[in-house]
């Protein structure tokens, strides 16, 4: 799941403030700046497990060279779909439909969001649960909420983070994508922290477990005004809700038809 606006993150958290150890764009004042957004984090409601995981997390240089070359998003439609492999992802996405049709009717039933819609988001965003990231999430949102570029945006993002550690979501050692995003299918930490739910009712929110990230990937959608029984390609009342979950059009368009693809 990618960036939106501040996605309404000031949920429990509140607009992010200005600190006063400055932002940069090396990995120069890192250390200073941590501990000062630890002092943000207390005000703020985090535990000790959180401003653990805050204090040993590493300024991330591959996250920021992440951040710097997003190129896939500028592709056409036909070759970002053929890029981020739309056939397979189709293919093996009715496979799964057709296997675990009662547990995505009960979502569908709970949420209004088919099973087509939640298993393109799954394929597309980690090729259905196969690479989930190798990045320490917490570092990567802590270093991009340091990082001048979208400090704002993400300051909101990493307190989250650390909440989620606090909840035993997440550890400081949990491994995402390069920009913090998490689990199946990729929640930016705000999100996951407005919007996990613990489908299987074993008292953990877990994004790495399948149940829960379904199930809190449909409550997203809900959330955002998916309305049930309604069409969800463009220029349809569901494709203003595909565009909450990730901002490029080629992104958008691409769920939408292969969601559609796999539905049948």
């Amino acid at each position: 799941m990618k960036l939106l606006s501040a996605l309404g993150l000031i949920l429990t958290l509140g607009t992010a403030p200005a600190f006063a150890a400055p932002c940069s764009n090396t990995s120069a004042g890192f250390d200073g700046w941590k501990a000062d957004f630890a002092r943000l984090a207390i005000r703020n409601g985090v535990g000790q497990a959180g401003l653990d995981a805050l204090a040993q997390a590493r300024y991330s240089t591959g996250t920021i060279s992440a951040d710097r070359n997003q190129k896939s998003f500028k592709y056409s439609l036909e070759k970002f779909m053929q890029v981020r492999g739309a056939t397979t992802i189709v293919s093996q996405g009715r496979k799964r439909l057709a296997r675990d049709r009662a547990f995505y009717d009960a979502l569908e039933r709970i949420y209004g969001v088919p099973g087509g819609v939640l298993i393109a988001l799954h394929g597309m965003e980690t090729g259905f649960g196969g690479f989930m990231g190798d990045t320490p999430v917490v570092s990567a949102i802590v270093t991009l909420a340091f990082d001048c570029r979208r400090s704002d945006f993400f300051a909101p993002h990493a307190l989250a983070a650390l909440q989620l550690v606090d909840r035993g979501s997440i550890s400081g050692a949990t491994k995402g994508a390069k920009h913090g995003e998490l689990g199946h299918t990729q929640f930016l930490p705000g999100n996951a922290l407005r919007y996990g739910v613990d489908s299987d009712r074993n008292g953990r929110i877990d994004f790495y477990n399948l149940s829960d990230a379904m199930a809190s990937t449909a409550n997203f959608l809900a959330q955002k005004g998916w309305q049930r029984g309604a069409g969800f390609q463009e220029g349809q009342p569901n494709f203003r809700v595909i565009q909450e979950w990730n901002a490029a059009g080629v992104y958008q368009k691409a769920i939408a038809i292969m969601a559609a693809q796999i539905q049948g």
